[in-house]
């Protein structure tokens, strides 16, 4: 086989996979034109339920939650009792390197891929994402969105776009020594994807 047939072959089962991981019933849900909201409450929870999905298919995990109450509670659970480091706060690039878990919050999620966004002007230590062997990330889920082209329609239709934006898809992973998956090389071992659900408990309400 040669390199233009490989390629052909990778690029068809890409293709495969990403058809095979949306749900007719998912991509059929009317969406609202505006990529901030959905007007049907139903979508988006079907949305959320795809992002779900598609982390654990990656190997990340992923808890719904309901209300800031929970996601404090889930934090706990997920660190029991290992040191944290929040994006934000003041730790130091060498304390990083001495605690077992890193909080972020993300900007967005891509449900067709389980792909988290971060936005460096939000996330100003993007560290935290990458040192500590556990990250978890907070996200709300009026701020999933089906595919990517939405999602970048919602960040660009906000204030101006960040030049660098972070996208994460599962933990950290190489296949380069001897074709074998490794995870945790490049970064975190484990990723945790605590979902807010109540941020769309009321969309799509009536006026």
């Amino acid at each position: 086989m040669n390199i233009g047939d490989a390629r052909a072959e990778i690029m068809n089962s890409i293709r495969t996979h990403l058809a095979m991981s949306a749900p007719d019933d998912v991509l059929d849900a009317p969406f609202n034109t505006d990529p901030f909201k959905n007007s049907v409450p139903l979508a988006a929870q079907q949305v959320v339920q795809l992002f779900k999905r598609n982390v654990e298919l990656v190997d990340g995990h992923c808890l719904v939650v309901n209300g800031q109450s929970e996601v404090e509670e889930a934090v706990n659970r997920i660190a029991n009792g290992r040191g944290i480091a929040v994006s934000g706060s003041a730790v130091s690039k060498q304390d990083l390197f001495t605690v077992g878990v890193g909080v972020t919050g993300a900007q967005a999620g891509i449900a067709e891929t389980g792909t988290l966004v971060l936005d460096s002007s939000v996330e100003r230590n993007r560290l935290v994402s990458l040192v500590p062997p556990i990250h978890i990330a907070i996200l709300d889920a009026s701020k999933i969105f089906l595919t990517l082209g939405e999602t970048l329609a919602a960040l660009q239709s906000g204030a101006e776009l960040s030049p660098a934006i972070t996208f994460i898809t599962g933990p950290s992973r190489t296949a380069d020594i001897e074709l074998t998956l490794a995870l945790g090389v490049h970064g975190p071992q484990e990723l945790y994807v605590i979902i807010n659900e109540g941020t769309i408990t009321n969309q799509g309400a009536p006026a």
